[in-house]
């Protein structure tokens, strides 16, 4: 990771075992690399495990967290962690604009997966947008 160009960390839950974690995880993936090298996103455990490079620059970064379930891990280790939490999103709530998709399974999704995925994706990098702007307002 080139941490020097980076802005904005997505760290999406792990989510294994679930259709929600998968698509959390595509639409980072997606995020960043629309975004270029002003977002990355990192391993969620090595912030769990106190990895220092992780740690430091969940510190150093606006962080955006990415959930799939009602637990919450990535926000909930992120602030365990020190880490400077700008946005938080929940996967379900852009479910919930796409009822009665069935987004297909921990390890595949179907087209209608892919279009949340999607839409959690441009909502990303709408967040993503928003505080580097806000970021550059500032700095003026």
């Amino acid at each position: 990771m080139n941490r020097k160009d980076t802005k904005v960390l997505l760290l999406p839950c792990s989510g294994i075992g679930k259709v929600h974690g998968l698509i959390g995880r595509e639409a980072v993936y997606q995020a960043v690399a629309q975004l270029g090298p002003v977002a990355d996103t990192m391993c969620l455990a090595l912030v769990v495990s106190g990895d220092e490079d992780a740690v430091d620059a969940i510190r150093r970064h606006d962080c955006i967290t990415i959930d799939g379930c009602p637990k919450l891990c990535s926000r909930k280790n992120l602030e365990l962690a020190g880490g400077r939490i700008s946005q938080s999103i929940r996967v379900v709530d852009v479910f919930k604009e796409h009822k009665g998709v069935r987004p297909g399974t921990a390890t595949e999704l179907t087209d209608g997966g892919r279009q949340i995925a999607a839409t959690l994706a441009q909502r990303l990098v709408d967040k993503v947008e928003s505080l580097l702007a806000a970021e550059k307002g500032a700095q003026k």
